[in-house]
């Protein structure tokens, strides 16, 4: 295998490529990102794009603008700075039937599925071309790349939105890409899935889909050897792989889906960590590198229980901070996490966690719905306005209780609204940025709200925030270098896929005439 990053000036141009799905959560995005790394490690420089994506999970790119996390993910593991471009259109769900719409990385307001999918307004006007904006960053994107790795959003059959679709088939069409249809066999429904999902397609969509894909086998893979044969017989096309389910390799996830399951016991000898299951968790990649340490046991809870048996509480960001506190207030979450403070466990809040944390949380502007004032927890001294214009924007930075040496550690920033310290207080920041900001408040080692997302991919930050409960860690490690780690787990992930499918046969689609 070429090492990573190697470039050929002279490599043949590939068609794009969508890796689309049977349904939701088949794997699509952990399967592009295979992709870019395989692509990249064979001297080519590829670049991911989704046209449309629904995730509360967001990035900032290194300009300052708003794309979906898997696509983040896919570029770092391509080798290349992310870029709106990779994603011009993300839907943060606000409600059930409302998302904020981030065009091109840039919030435009919030739009009801019903008007969005017709792209009209609330006055029946097309007030943004959606499809023209999205095609744009294509050409954009593959005027500069090669090959453009696309994926598809959900089941490529949902036939009753096809004629508002801007992710799936008509995408493809546009792009003139090769797609390869995804499915995952663990869910079961396998043949139903995918057969009926390359039988739902008009003649022209149905020979673009080049291949399949069968994704989270568990077992001994030869026994599907009749089913795959069975499979190709009744679709007519190609199976180009079957990838087995694994276990060993981490790759950030695009949805919190599994959260739930991670919710487990306390355990000794090591530092049990409870970050707080909210409604509208967002960006809880914020933790991946906190599970990965292995001095520390990581649970997702909404139990008040769970909460006063864990020694370090986090307070996750979220797309609706009132009604998520609203709802910590209501369900006994609130009261659970003022005692474990008074009883000496640490309060750590991250983005939305931070502004929970503080005397106050106001909307005068409902920019996140009715709820104009709830009190928040009275941790940190702090009041929190939620106004003026999202703020969005990758950020270095040094914790004065560590270093003072500037631009040593490095996260990003999402988030609406101004937290400020009231009356006498007078906050000690967290982090001090390179620009001259200071950022969040740290009353003390036990008790601290930050706005920095990634902050917890820092060793130097995890060393501080463990040291009270250093006691308890029966294991001592070396410092983690979480960068380092999920570079392994890309090869590990590229080299897991290419065992699997039939990579010279993939070539020959790409190039195909």
């Amino acid at each position: 295998m070429k090492k990573a990053g190697n470039t050929h000036p002279k490599k043949p141009r590939l068609h794009p490529v969508m890796f689309a799905g049977t349904g939701s959560d088949v794997g699509k995005s952990v399967i592009a990102a295979a992709f870019c790394r395989i692509f990249r490690q064979d001297g080519y420089q590829p670049a991911p794009f989704k046209a449309q994506n629904m995730a509360l999970n967001s990035y900032a790119t290194p300009e300052g603008f708003e794309i979906g996390r898997a696509q983040a993910v896919q570029a770092e593991a391509a080798g290349v700075p992310c870029h709106t471009d990779m994603n011009p259109l993300l839907l943060k769900p606000v409600s059930d039937q409302t998302s904020q719409v981030i065009l091109n990385g840039k919030p435009i307001g919030n739009r009801d599925a019903y008007d969005f999918w017709r792209c009209r307004d609330k006055g029946g006007n097309a007030k943004y071309h959606f499809r023209e904006e999205v095609t744009a960053a294509f050409h954009r994107l593959a005027a500069r790349y090669n090959p453009i790795v696309m994926e598809g959003a959900g089941s490529i059959s949902e036939i009753n939105l096809k004629d508002t679709d801007l992710v799936n088939m008509p995408m493809a069409r546009h792009a003139d890409a090769d797609v390869i249809l995804v499915g995952d066999i663990d869910r079961g429904g396998i043949f139903a899935s995918v057969y009926g999902s390359i039988a739902l397609q008009d003649d022209e969509d149905r020979k673009r889909i080049k291949g399949i894909i069968i994704n989270k086998f568990r077992g001994d893979i030869r026994l599907f050897d009749e089913g795959r044969q069975m499979l190709e017989d009744i679709c007519g096309v190609p199976v180009l792989g079957v990838i087995p389910y694994y276990r060993d390799i981490h790759i950030e996830e695009e949805d919190n889906l599994g959260l739930a399951q991670k919710s487990m016991m306390a355990e000794i000898g090591k530092v049990n960590v409870a970050v707080v299951l909210l409604r509208h968790l967002s960006n809880f990649t914020d933790f991946d590198a906190l599970e990965q340490d292995s001095r520390v046991h990581l649970l997702y809870t909404n139990s008040a229980e769970d909460i006063l048996k864990a020694d370090i509480i986090i307070l996750p960001g979220s797309k609706s901070t009132l009604h998520d506190l609203y709802e910590l207030r209501r369900s006994g979450m609130a009261q659970a996490i003022v005692r474990a403070h008074r009883e000496g466990r640490t309060i750590l809040g991250i983005c939305g966690g931070y502004q929970m944390m503080g005397v106050e949380v106001c909307d005068p502007e409902h920019k996140e719905g009715s709820i104009e004032r709830l009190p928040g927890l009275s941790l940190l001294p702090t009041s929190t306005v939620i106004s003026g214009e999202k703020v969005t924007r990758q950020v270095r930075f040094a914790c004065p209780m560590l270093s003072a040496r500037l631009g040593g550690m490095k996260g990003y920033e999402i988030h609406m609204g101004e937290t400020r310290p009231l009356g006498d207080a007078k906050p000690s920041p967290l982090a001090l940025l390179d620009d001259g900001r200071e950022d969040g408040y740290l009353a003390n080692n036990k008790c601290m709200g930050t706005y920095i997302h990634g902050i917890l991919d820092n060793s130097e930050f995890v060393d501080y925030l463990l040291q009270p409960f250093a006691d308890k860690i029966k294991e001592r490690r070396d410092t983690f270098n979480y960068q380092a780690f999920k570079e392994t787990q890309y090869d590990k992930l590229a080299d897991h896929v290419r065992r699997h499918v039939d990579m010279q046969r993939i070539y020959q689609i790409l190039t195909d005439e």
